[in-house]
């Protein structure tokens, strides 16, 4: 808290002595990596605000060009505050040398996808959890992948791309018991899991289960996202193959909150091309969540995300001004909803704008597991003013219980709320990496 209080007395002297960054089309770029998020901007600005490392000395301000640069920049999640400055694309899949990694530089023990298709067929295999020397194997070698690509991320870290061109390619950012983070600015793309788990479903087919989010913030409070473009950019799910009759995913959530995580805005960021999300709570049994996950959303674009945009357990979400897009097809699997309401959940949302193709209707926007309430106003959908929570209501009465438009709280920390029409042209030229204005 001290740190934070003593940022927000240095901004304005931040602000005078922020270097002018050249983008490598000579164009100029104001240096962000010292600015702290506005007094106003979302439930990250609560108790404190959030500054990031806007207070790093000279000697921890770093400008990093590659997987080993970065590793090291990051300090093991250490809480020293810190500045670190992307510039070009840093490939997480390279060795301490240089090399370029693959999925065969890190399978061991055996493994082999063939024969672990073989052993775990659920026509002989069933329907128990794998088990056995292929599994083992699996899990030896995404063990060795994790060591390559979870990348910790501590307290008091800013990480920024330099000229709007930065790329983070196959990390999964991990703020794990993190306080005062920001990330700004950056594209992350392809978080690529070379080993899959079969998960079998008693119930059903069961599927694939991957292991890395862009950005998986748990347990971790005051934390700005702001600027990014996150997708499955280079690998998509839509080209992988079917095994045992379902897609052979390699790609997880694009970003998840979790864990009693508290305190986070996610602002002005594109989410493309995408299954699943943003995934805000990770279980319906986990209490100790209440009073947490206090998370606002604006300003966003989920372009062509299948479902998860976001899907909320116990948390108080502020959800405002943010673009949605459907094309046809919505990437690799046909589109299911937007808005996830579970358990607990206390949705507030605000001036959101939906386009979609023809065969989507209004009642696929929302989605209730358990959930009780949603609150929503000013929605558009292809430019049409729509109630979500009264043709939820009348469409899905059937299966799923009625949600009442109290969620018990009304938001106080914001910016101006525009119409979502004025929102969805704003969005559509100022979401995403490169688009700081």
């Amino acid at each position: 808290m001290t740190i934070r209080r003593k940022a927000v007395q240095l901004v304005a002297l931040a602000g005078v002595l922020g270097a002018t960054l050249t983008t490598p089309a000579g164009a100029e770029s104001r240096d962000i990596s010292r600015d702290t998020l506005a007094a106003d901007d979302g439930w990250a600005a609560a108790d404190g605000g959030t500054t990031g490392g806007s207070t790093a000395d000279d000697a921890h301000v770093f400008t990093v060009r590659t997987r080993s640069e970065l590793v090291r920049a990051l300090d093991g999640g250490s809480a020293t505050p810190k500045i670190i400055r992307i510039a070009g694309t840093v490939d997480a899949n390279t060795a301490d040398d240089g090399d370029r990694l693959d999925c065969a530089d890190y399978a061991t023990d055996g493994y082999d996808l063939r024969k672990y298709l073989a052993a775990y067929d659920p026509r002989t295999w069933g329907s128990a959890k794998p088990s056995g020397p292929q599994e083992e194997a699996r899990q030896a070698s995404a063990a060795k992948q994790a060591e390559r690509v979870e990348l910790a991320v501590g307290s008091n870290t800013t990480i920024v791309g330099l000229g709007g061109r930065a790329v983070l390619k196959g990390a999964s950012l991990q703020l794990k018991g993190a306080d005062n983070v920001i990330v700004r600015d950056l594209e992350l793309r392809d978080a690529y899991d070379c080993f899959p788990v079969w998960q079998p479903n008693t119930g059903g087919l069961g599927d694939w289960k991957t292991a890395y989010d862009n950005i998986w913030v748990r347990g971790s409070s005051h934390v700005w996202i702001d600027h990014v473009t996150i997708s499955d950019k280079g690998h998509s799910d839509a080209d992988e193959p079917t095994y045992y009759g379902r897609n052979y995913l390699r790609h997880d959530g694009l970003l998840d909150i979790t864990n009693a995580s508290d305190l986070v805005t996610v602002s002005w960021s594109r989410f493309v091309d995408h299954d699943k999300g943003i995934l805000i709570g990770n279980g319906d049994t986990a209490t100790g969540d209440r009073g947490r996950l206090r998370v606002t959303l604006h300003h966003n674009q989920f372009e062509n995300v299948v479902q998860r945009a976001p899907r909320v357990r116990f948390g108080q979400v502020h959800l405002y001004n943010n673009r949605y897009v459907v094309s046809a097809p919505a990437g690799a699997h046909d589109y299911r909803y937007s808005l996830g309401v579970s358990t607990e959940s206390a949705v507030y949302a605000e001036n959101n704008a939906f386009t979609t193709p023809g065969h989507i209707e209004v009642a696929d926007l929302v989605k209730s597991w358990n959930g009780t309430a949603l609150h929503q106003t000013g929605t558009l959908f292809n430019g049409y003013p729509v109630d979500l929570l009264a043709i939820h209501n009348a469409y899905n009465s059937g299966s799923e219980r009625d949600l009442t438009a109290d969620v018990g709280w009304t938001p106080t920390l914001h910016q101006k709320i525009d119409s979502a029409g004025k929102a969805d042209r704003e969005v559509a030229r100022g979401a995403g990496a490169g688009r700081i204005r």
